[in-house]
């Protein structure tokens, strides 16, 4: 047994783990995190994507060793105070981004990991964004939809930097 620590949507959690455990496994089976799903074990569908420190990663390609002083965020974490919907969740929820939701949390996870590095994608830089996510049952149509939705969300919701109301106090004046 390893003994390793994760930071886990915001806990922190101490465990002993064989070290051939995923981080799948551990998430779900150790942590009860069973929103991240298991969907081929192989890392071609997407579907157990989760974000580990920031970035998307398949958590079936993962082991938890690897994630050792890491935090991880699961689709149980992306939710704001009051377990309000991050606005990725909305926007799947209300674009229809979504049948019978076994990839969603997969898609989620990696869509927000897209508009962390690029707020404003095309239409085409969202599919590229995703292509590692496999849905069997939407035809993507919605989930681009939703992932535009929430992007257009998300900068209408952020905070406006003096910079930026620096050059619209400039273009209105």
């Amino acid at each position: 047994m390893t003994r390793i620590s994760l930071t886990v949507d915001g806990v922190r959690y101490d465990d002993d783990v064989d070290p051939r455990t995923l981080l799948v496994h551990h998430l779900r089976d150790r942590l009860g995190k069973v929103g991240t799903v298991v969907g081929c074990d192989t890392s071609n569908c997407g579907a157990c994507t989760v974000l580990l420190a920031g970035k998307s990663v398949k958590s079936c390609t993962v082991l938890a060793t690897q994630a050792d002083g890491s935090d991880v965020t699961t689709i149980e974490g992306l939710s704001g105070p009051n377990d309000a919907l991050h606005p990725m969740q909305q926007a799947f929820h209300g674009c229809h981004g979504l049948q019978c939701g076994y990839c969603t949390p997969g898609m989620i996870m990696a869509a927000v990991d897209l508009l962390a590095d690029n707020p404003e994608p095309s239409d085409d830089e969202v599919r590229e964004g995703l292509e590692g996510n496999l849905c069997r049952c939407t035809g993507y149509q919605n989930i681009v939809r939703a992932v535009q939705q929430a992007a257009a969300d998300m900068r209408a919701a952020a905070p406006r930097t003096s910079q930026s109301a620096d050059a619209a106090q400039e273009v209105t004046t």
